[in-house]
């Protein structure tokens, strides 16, 4: 990479790290029974956070929270809150880190996107698919119930997750990520449910390439596709047979899914910006989170509620 390259996927991937990804702060539920674990996959040492309730016993639903570009899995503890809503209903929950060439910018190959994770081609769909394997050969996790959700490029690796393994992932939950356009067709319905925001300036709705990504160079390679790129996507791959009434709010527009083989949801939030709604701010210069919708809470109503 040359030189001015070099400096712009810096100066974009710290953008995205302001967005959606730097420390800051407390952890939203403190870190109580948060463990940190280490898995070997593709020839690297991944690792994770983990939070299972001191009442679980033996196999458990689990939920893969994957964090934005630039964070990290303690970085998603603190934004989403996953950590209580397992305490209250019983779940596991594990935050892996993504990869990074240098530096402290970890990231999610989801294609087209993001950063060195996506330039070196890590085998992230792999990592994934061996930590699922791992958790339910050790008695943790449920095979009938594992669930991806994540934020941003967390996003972007969870469509790609539920797409490249529908027969481990009972449902996603993808919160202002972005699909591209050119997505091969899932392989089996997967329940999705999309979260994005109307005010979302670094992946927006009307596609694009935002505003940590002006030209087509790192940390994308192409521009994002519209918010409805992924209903569609979901749409067709679950065998939908048309859109249900839409349902409009002060605070969401939700479109559904008409007659589907596997539910499609889609709420998009009308104030959010990239940020997780109801959560807790990625960094201290990210887009603060709406108050009167709490993304945690709705995902996981449509988690359990899902089994393969």
């Amino acid at each position: 990479m040359s030189s001015g390259r070099l400096a712009f996927a810096l100066a974009a991937c710290a953008a995205l790290f302001a967005a959606s990804g730097a420390e800051a702060g407390p952890l939203r539920g403190g870190d109580k029974g948060l463990t940190h674990h280490e898995l070997a996959s593709g020839g690297m040492m991944r690792s994770y956070e983990m939070h299972r309730p001191d009442g679980v016993k033996g196999a458990s639903p689990l939920v893969i929270m994957l964090h934005g570009g630039g964070g990290s899995g303690k970085n998603g503890v603190k934004m989403t809150g996953f950590n209580d809503l397992a305490d209250a209903e019983g779940f596991t929950v594990v935050y892996p880190d993504g990869t990074s060439k240098r530096g402290p910018f970890l990231t999610w190959n989801a294609g087209h996107c993001c950063a060195s994770a996506m330039e070196r081609d890590v085998d992230d769909v792999g990592f994934l698919s061996d930590l699922i394997d791992d958790l339910v050969a050790k008695g943790i996790a449920d095979p009938k119930r594992v669930y991806v959700t994540g934020m941003s490029n967390g996003a972007m690796m969870t469509h790609r997750a539920g797409r490249e393994l529908p027969g481990k992932i009972a449902a996603i939950a993808p919160v202002v990520g972005a699909m591209f356009g050119d997505e091969p067709m899932t392989a089996a319905p997967v329940p999705a449910l999309i979260i994005t925001g109307a005010k979302d300036a670094h992946v927006p709705a009307a596609g694009g390439n935002g505003q940590f990504n002006r030209r087509m160079d790192p940390p994308n390679d192409v521009p994002f596709g519209p918010a409805d790129v992924a209903f569609r996507y979901w749409s067709a791959g679950n065998h939908c047979q048309g859109e249900a009434p839409s349902k409009e709010t002060g605070t969401y527009t939700l479109r559904s899914g008409a007659n589907c083989a596997a539910p499609v949801r889609w709420y998009s939030i009308t104030e959010g910006g990239h940020a997780w709604p109801g959560g807790r701010k990625g960094s201290r210069r990210g887009d603060a989170p709406v108050t009167d919708f709490d993304a945690s809470e709705v995902i996981w109503d449509f988690f359990k509620s899902q089994h393969r």
